[in-house]
């Protein structure tokens, strides 16, 4: 089981890495999952999110989280192939966390090299984006 940090990771850049290792047969845990980062500015990020939540319907979906960890897990998702059976079986072998569990707090954290200190100086955490969709982080 590998543990990894996500704060400060780029979102997209921290899901590729992980749908690939989840493809190869790793399980993996995620924490700190509000800390994560979205490139681009807050509200055309805002506008893109709230604009996928409003499309559908309650009964038929698409349905689009609003807690970071589920957002997190749903862009996962999105780069596996989950309606095949591969899919399914490597998005089982995913948990992730908001903040950091005391059963895992003894555990090394992983940090890949996608951080976003470099990278770019517009951005918002996943924790301001479910808020601003009105969940209770």
């Amino acid at each position: 089981m590998t543990v990894i940090d996500a704060s400060d990771q780029i979102l997209g850049r921290l899901c590729s890495l992980v749908a690939k290792r989840l493809l190869q047969g790793e399980e993996i845990v995620v924490v700190n999952a509000e800390k994560a980062v979205m490139t681009g500015s807050r509200d055309s990020v805002l506008r893109e999110y709230r604009e996928k939540r409003r499309i559908g319907s309650q009964r038929k979906g698409p349905y689009f989280p609003k807690m970071p960890d589920r957002i997190l897990k749903r862009t996962v998702r999105g780069m596996l192939p989950y309606q095949r059976f591969k899919g399914r079986k490597a998005l089982q072998g995913l948990r992730v966390y908001i903040g950091i569990p005391e059963e895992l707090g003894s555990l090394e954290t992983e940090r890949p090299d996608a951080s976003v200190e470099d990278k770019t100086t517009t951005y918002i955490t996943l924790k301001e984006l479910s808020k601003l969709l009105g969940a209770r982080v």
